[in-house]
């Protein structure tokens, strides 16, 4: 399975393709926004398309050409202003689900917020609000598609060395998690039909990563 990773230069993304190179049934494509950022892929075996999200959706669909599953993991990054979180979090992922249909790309997982509902948007603090409300709407845009997704909710995110073990379902309690963990949790969910069309939050726990994405 050819993994288009979108946000591949991100922390969780950089996990995410050497995970995906060193499995022996998937194969990573890292999406990166310049051209300076290809040599870490490109050791790692991978191939990689030089496409900002703020481009068209044919742009990013020419980059899907051929590709068995994305995986959208950008973001616009905790330092910039409300216009980057629209443009990256909210029409980036819009444009990257357009772009996947529009390549014939099927299977689709989105990292989201661990908590975008409405209720989340209005109780969030005002520099995070924009954040949850990009991806509310990025969440909403995907579950009205026919495309095989999974949502995924991370908890508050570290740059911990994973654990292997987490906690994930419909609703948990909030906690950190590792970076690391995550990617791994993308890679269990691709290789597991059972989480198309599912949404879950996911946190440090007691449960092997592979037992808990099975058992969803």
């Amino acid at each position: 399975m050819r993994i288009l990773v979108v946000g591949a230069n991100g922390q969780i993304g950089k996990h995410l393709v050497s995970f995906i190179e060193d499995s022996d049934s998937l194969e990573a494509k890292a999406m990166i926004r310049n051209a300076e950022q290809a040599s870490f892929f490109e050791d790692l075996g991978a191939e990689t398309a030089v496409v900002d999200l703020e481009q068209d959706i044919e742009t990013i669909a020419a980059a899907a050409d051929g590709i068995d599953a994305i995986v959208f993991t950008a973001g616009s990054g905790p330092n910039t202003g409300k216009d980057k979180t629209i443009m990256v979090d909210l029409d980036g992922a819009v444009k990257t689900i357009e772009a996947a249909k529009a390549a014939g790309v099927k299977r689709f997982i989105m990292v989201s917020s661990f908590d975008t509902r409405r209720k989340a948007i209005q109780e969030a603090p005002s520099s995070f609000a924009p954040y949850v409300a990009a991806k509310h709407y990025a969440d909403e845009w995907l579950r009205g598609t026919d495309l095989d997704y999974t949502i995924i909710h991370p908890g508050l995110l570290t740059n911990d060395e994973g654990t292997g073990l987490i906690e994930a379902g419909s609703e948990v309690e909030m906690g950190e998690i590792p970076r690391e963990d995550v990617a791994n949790v993308i890679v269990a969910s691709l290789e597991n039909d059972t989480t198309i069309g599912k949404e879950f939050q996911v946190v440090g726990g007691t449960k092997r990563i592979k037992e808990a994405i099975d058992s969803m």
